[in-house]
Order: C-alpha cells, then structure tokens, then sequence
C-alpha cells in the first residue's frame, strides 16, 4: 500500500516546515503497518522559497502555474503514485494518532474516503462558535474539510477532481460528489472526530473579511465562488 500527501501550496515557505515535519512523524502510522508513503506538493505559481523547502525535505514538487486552489489540488492529486490520497492543506499539522485513525478507516472495504473535524488553536469566542458550527456541519453531512481529505485514488480521478469553476468552496463540491458516489457503490464517507487536524488560525484572524466573503456567497448564491475577485481572501497572498 502507497500512501500520497497531496499538498497545494501557494507562498507557503513560514508554515510548510512545520507540516512537512509533522507528516514525516506522523507517517508512521503507515510506516508501521508496512504501508509506503510519498508526499507531493504543487508549487501553485509561488514566489518564495515554498518549492526549495519542499524538495529539501524529500516532497516531490510539481507545478500549477494558474493561481487556483482547486487546479493546485488537482496537480498534487493527479501527480499522486498512491493507492489512497490525502489532501492535506499547507499550514496544517496532522498528527500521529489522526494518521493512525485515517489508516485504520482505509483499511475498511466499505469507506470511500473522509476528512476530520479542525481545530485551531488559540481562537477568540466568535472563531471557536464557527468553527464549532462548521465541525458539526461536517459531522453530520459528511462533507470533509478541505485541509484534510482522503480516498481512493481511483475515486479522485473517477470523479475528476476538484472543480476548476470554483475558486473557493471546492472541496465542499468534491465532498458532495464523494457522498454520492459512495452511496451509489454502498459504501460510506467518515469524518474523524479524535483527534483532530490541527490547522491555521491566520483565517480567523481577518473576521470582517471572512464575514465579508460568506455574506457575498450567500447573496450570491455561490456564483461569487466562481469569480476570483468574491475569493480574495483566498487568494491575497496574506501569510
């Protein structure tokens, strides 16, 4: 069994050494199983040192030149020798024991893939209620966080990725496509509820612009996630 860490990047050079360390000890939950692991990162068109750190650490580095975080998404996927994929964001740090859950579902006939519910650390009253409100969302729908999504290669590619018309929002449309495809072959999406992904709290930190980006989904109703400009938090290069 292959394992890929599919991770897209975009001028992530302050975060990704952390990451990147964390899947190497985290890797072991495969490693110990007899299980390989590889990591790829894509180089979605990044300005800084995000290609150099992510080669020096062993990750087999790709390129998007179309600044989307769907089409880096899909870069790392498709470039994937894996037999299941993990999609892990740049500022996240799994751990261990969330890898070891994770290998424990993949060893299940029945589970297509999954994700698990996010913390992030240090958070003000309103970022913990959202972040709560999300987690329980995810829980309940199955729809994974897009910082942390596994299945099956095969399904990946079946599925055609991540969409390329959204520019936000992605991995919820994947995750929709995921739940129906398994319910389609009986199978089932699991959200792993301990431990969880640590991941950044650098979102919560702008609330106006995040309330901002939400309201103009909502108003539009999803057509601005198909627009660069009603994503520009995702997409302002703010590290």
């Amino acid at each position: 069994m292959l394992i890929s860490i599919a991770i897209p990047a975009f001028n992530e050079e302050k975060l990704l050494p952390a990451t990147l360390a964390a899947v190497a000890e985290a890797g072991t939950a495969f490693t110990g199983r007899g299980w390989e692991m590889e990591v790829v990162v894509c180089d979605n068109n990044c300005t800084d040192r995000t290609a150099e750190i992510a080669g020096a650490a062993g990750a087999r580095v790709v390129v998007e030149t179309v600044n989307q975080i769907s089409r880096s998404r899909n870069a790392a996927g498709h470039a994937a020798k894996g037999d299941w994929i993990i999609f892990l964001d740049a500022d996240s740090t799994p751990s261990e024991g969330l890898f070891e859950a994770t290998a424990e579902l993949m060893e299940q006939a029945k589970v297509i893939g999954g994700g698990a519910v996010v913390t992030a650390g240090a958070m003000p009253f309103w970022g913990r209620v959202g972040l709560g409100g999300w987690n329980c969302v995810s829980r309940v729908f199955k729809l994974p966080a897009g910082s942390f999504i596994f299945c099956r290669a095969r399904d990946f590619r079946e599925l055609e990725g991540f969409s390329t018309k959204l520019f936000a929002a992605e991995e919820i449309e994947f995750g929709l496509r995921l739940r129906r495809r398994a319910w389609r072959q009986s199978q089932r999406v699991r959200i792993i509820r301990h431990p969880p992904l640590l991941t950044s709290n650098r979102r919560i930190q702008a609330p106006w612009a995040m309330l901002a980006f939400v309201l103009t989904a909502a108003l539009t109703l999803g057509l601005s996630l198909r627009w660069r400009g009603g994503c520009g938090m995702w997409y302002d290069g703010r590290r």
